[in-house]
């Protein structure tokens, strides 16, 4: 603050005696207090506190423009560019300039005020006649010359900091004009650009863009007076022919500012652009830009798209159009609340120019940024699409051509037809059907796939649609190729396909089963059309290839609503034919079938067709598969993948029976739940052989639900067996309460294009992680204390006839205690599950008495094995319920 007041003190002195001093006195006596003010500010960080800070920066100024002109006098251009070079340079006694720069530099950084002193002082008119020097006469640089270009740097930076805080206010656009230097800099710029200096380019760029954004009414009338962008339109054609496309587009650029930047003010230069063929020379240009590498130019190409783009709101008056909207619409659509409060297209050329460069280009960076900028033009107001589709119908046009563009441009633009869907929500019937021509024509594959993507989506918007592509012939179309993609398809099983096939060609199919899926979702009318098209064999055929699967399951589950009897022929017929190695067709096969088995009206076809057959034939298959260690024909496939297999073809069964009490009865009367029972004991995981038990002291019993506790939620550990036994018998203990159909204990796994089927994979070895540990187990173990705490309702009596026949199998050599301990665990909680007289009388009726003397033969009749005690209360309970002497006998 002290250094400050002195300085302060000592310019009051300076401004006392100044006039009273011959100007060479006055200017020395200021450089020598120039010094000390700036070591001042370096000692403050910056923080000027000085009073008369306006009068010092008039004064800084004057004498600074007094020594430009004094350096510009009468020379030639040469000369005066290297005097104004050595002026401004910091070297020995011609430091004073450079001084002066630095000085105006730091106090046009201050305020406002202090920039108005700054501008009066004559100073922006005779900067500008600098800037024009330097950019317009390049030096040849000496040898010695490389050690300064850091401090030509500096200079080359405060000049143009100066000139960007003086030119960005009005009063500085006015002073400027003095100069008569701005439009012979604009028009050099459009003449001399491979002429000019080069390290000088980007900051007269810079200096003129910021005199572009605050132009005024005079500054306009001032470079239309000299017919200053009519110079520059006819100086850039010439151009165009001879400098590279990425110094034409820099150029371009600079002029194109000041037509764009000047129309909120007046139309004049706007007018002047396009009245001399303005429109004509940025086609040229952009044109020009075709092939040039990523990042070359881009920032000038794209400065000039954006231009371009902007001018389409550039005009006087509304565009007045009236459009026949075709029926039907979307039921929100509404054309009069289309308008928003945006900016409206009001001027057609400019646009012209970006439909006329897509059509005629196929670059993809030109091409892309065209329909990013028809996007833009959308974004500002709703209308635009109207107005610009029944004027110049671009989309309708882009449409006819799209198939020659790169891959990249023609996803950008369905992406582009699909938000006229998504967020118009406004059907473009002419637009959809040429895109629907190009799929019937399909003569790029690639481009076929991308359009059909784009009408699967709107079709999955609105059930509209399903309407529209089926009276369209779309939906037809599609069979058509589906069935002859089928017959390709039978006649090739077993051999490899090229690799298009594999590729797009592939993927497209997928694409097509999708769409199929996607219109007969919900629409009888269209499922009926695809049964009256003989579609259904031909559809089976997709079934065994995993990409196709998920979308032909999904049209075969449609076909369900119309014909359950069918569909249900199909997924029991694939299940049964179906190798023993495709576990994961069996998967998804059967999660299709729980989905259609949701609707009660499909169980007496499940039941008629042999699907209770037909899923314990899937049991029956896997004998041996949980065996541990594996048999070598299981060891590929993963036990965890078995146990999922288990686990749907249950909850299948489960499904059909659940709240049917004909399918109930069918099961229980064909003996079905000892077969289940006969298939799940032969799995591997079961001990098949008879041994004699050998009578163990259990210290320590543990129930049911510890056992799950244990087996799967903590680090105990278990052998595999036993594990997989506990977990069917987990499935089974679900059924019994008729909740297994609802469960979900194994990760959902769709397949992508391009991975390779999930039935030729390897599947993971010992170390998987145990499905418990998944997520979407609905409930934990130990949630079964709750169950064995309170009487639940047993809905299927037969599971429980089940889970006793498989008692006696839970033993395994070498670990008898083990062994004995989850077999007491079982009969435990089986005796927990019959406390009610209503759960005896049910039990006594499915038979459960006869089971556990057939099956725990041995077990009932030796009072010394440990099982003996549990089921004779077991037995006695349900034998007090058992009101017919046969029924005991």
């Amino acid at each position: 603050t002290l250094q400050w007041e002195t300085l302060g003190k000592q310019f009051v002195e300076y401004e006392q005696v100044a006039p009273f001093l011959i100007p060479e006195d006055q200017q020395r006596r200021l450089l020598e207090f120039l010094p000390l003010f700036l070591k001042a500010w370096e000692q403050s960080a910056g923080v000027i506190v000085f009073p008369n800070i306006q009068l010092l920066a008039s004064e800084v100024s004057k004498l600074l423009t007094k020594e430009i002109k004094r350096n510009l006098n009468g020379k030639p251009a040469e000369e005066a560019r290297l005097a104004l070079e050595q002026l401004l340079q910091q070297k020995g006694e011609a430091g004073d300039g450079h001084l002066l720069l630095k000085s105006v530099y730091l106090l046009s950084q201050t305020d406002l005020r202090t920039m108005w002193n700054i501008i009066g002082s004559g100073l922006p008119a005779a900067l500008m006649q600098c800037l024009y020097l330097f950019f317009t006469v390049p030096l040849k640089k000496t040898s010695d010359d490389g050690e300064t270009s850091e401090d030509d740097a500096q200079t080359q930076e405060m000049l143009v900091k100066i000139m960007l805080n003086m030119y960005k206010e009005e009063q500085g656009i006015e002073e400027l004009l003095a100069a008569d230097k701005l439009q012979s800099l604009i028009i050099a710029t459009a003449s001399l650009w491979d002429q000019c200096s080069h390290a000088w380019k980007v900051p007269t760029g810079r200096v003129l863009r910021t005199i572009s954004k605050a132009q005024t009414k005079n500054s306009i009338v001032y470079l239309q007076a000299v017919d200053c962008i009519k110079i520059a339109v006819q100086n850039l054609f010439t151009l165009a022919d001879t400098l590279p496309a990425c110094d034409v587009c820099e150029a371009a650029s600079i002029v194109l500012c000041f037509v764009k930047d000047s129309y909120p003010v007046s139309s004049a230069l706007l007018t002047e652009f396009e009245n001399n063929d303005g429109y004509q020379l940025l086609l040229k240009i952009l044109l020009r830009c075709e092939g040039l590498q990523q990042n070359e130019g881009d920032s000038h190409l794209d400065e000039i798209l954006d231009m371009l783009t902007c001018l389409t709101t550039c005009g006087k008056t509304e565009l007045k159009v009236s459009g026949n909207i075709v029926h039907p619409q979307l039921p929100h659509f509404d054309f009069e609340r289309t308008r928003t409060s945006g900016m409206t297209v009001k001027n057609l050329q400019p646009f012209q120019v970006l439909q006329s460069i897509f059509q005629r280009s196929n670059d993809q960076h030109l091409c892309g940024r065209i329909l990013a900028a028809i996007g833009t033009i959308w974004a500002w107001d709703r209308v635009n699409f109207f107005l610009l589709e029944w004027t110049l119908q671009p989309i309708n046009q882009f449409t006819d051509i799209i198939h020659f563009k790169p891959h990249p441009v023609q996803v950008q633009f369905f992406k582009l037809v699909e938000s006229i869907v998504l967020d118009l929500s406004y059907v473009p019937h002419e637009i959809l059907k040429k895109v629907q021509y190009l799929i019937k024509e399909n003569i790029a594959p690639f481009c076929t796939l991308t359009a059909l993507q784009c009408l699967l989506s709107m079709t999955q918007k609105d059930l509209l649609f399903s309407d529209i592509f089926r009276d369209s012939g779309l939906l037809g179309l599609l069979l058509a190729l589906l069935r002859k993609e089928a017959k390709i398809l039978r006649k090739s099983a077993g051999t490899h396909l090229p690799a298009l096939k594999e590729g797009t060609e592939k993927e497209l199919n997928v694409v097509m089963l999708k769409m199929v899926a996607a219109l007969t979702e919900r629409s009888v009318r269209n499922t009926v059309v695809l049964k009256d098209y003989g579609m259904v064999p031909y559809i089976k055929i997709f079934l065994d290839d995993e990409c196709y699967r998920s979308a032909t399951l999904s049209i075969l589950e449609q076909l369900s609503v119309i014909n359950y009897e069918e569909y249900m022929s199909i997924i029991i017929g694939a299940l049964c034919s179906s190798t023993q190695w495709e576990l994961h067709l069996k998967l998804d096969l059967l999660k299709s079938l729980l989905r259609v088995l949701e609707s009660p009206k499909s169980h007496s076809a499940f039941r008629t067709c042999s699907g209770f057959n037909g899923l314990l034939s899937l049991l029956s298959d896997m004998e041996g598969a949980l065996q541990d260690p594996p048999s070598v024909q299981w060891t590929a496939v993963g036990q965890n993948c078995i146990l999922e297999l288990v686990f749907y073809t249950l909850q299948g069964i489960a499904a059909a029976l659940h709240l049917d009490p004909v399918n109930s009865n069918f099961f229980q009367r064909n003996g079905l739940f000892e077969k289940m029972a006969e298939d799940l004991g032969s799995l591997g995981c079961f001990w098949t052989q008879v041994e004699s038990h050998i009578p163990v002291n259990l210290e320590k019993k543990r129930t049911f639900a510890e056992f799950l506790d244990a087996a799967f939620c903590s680090s105990e550990p278990f052998p595999v067996w036993l594990k997989n036994c506990i977990w069917i018998l987990n499935f089974l203990d679900h059924m019994v309460k008729g909740t297994l159909h609802q469960e979900s204990y194994f990760k959902e796994r769709k397949p992508e294009m391009g991975e390779e089927s999930r039935d030729d994979q390897e599947a993971p070895q010992a170390e998987e992680e145990h499905p418990f540990k998944r997520p979407g187990n609905k409930l934990p173990a130990s949630a079964y204390v709750l169950w064995e705490m309170r009487d639940c309702t047993i809905v299927h009596p037969g599971a429980v006839c089940v889970m006793v026949r498989l008692l006696p199998k839970l033993y395994k050599e070498g670990h008898a205690q083990l062994s004995q301990e989850i077999q007491c665990a079982l009969v435990d909680h089986i005796q927990s599950l019959v406390k009610s007289e209503k759960s005896r009388q049910v039990m006594c009726e499915s038979g459960l008495l006869s089971t556990i003397l057939t099956s725990c033969q041995d077990a009932f009749c030796n009072d010394s094995h440990p099982l003996h005690l549990p089921l004779t209360r077991v037995f006695e309970k349900l034998a007090s319920q058992a009101i017919e002497p046969h029924v005991l006998r």
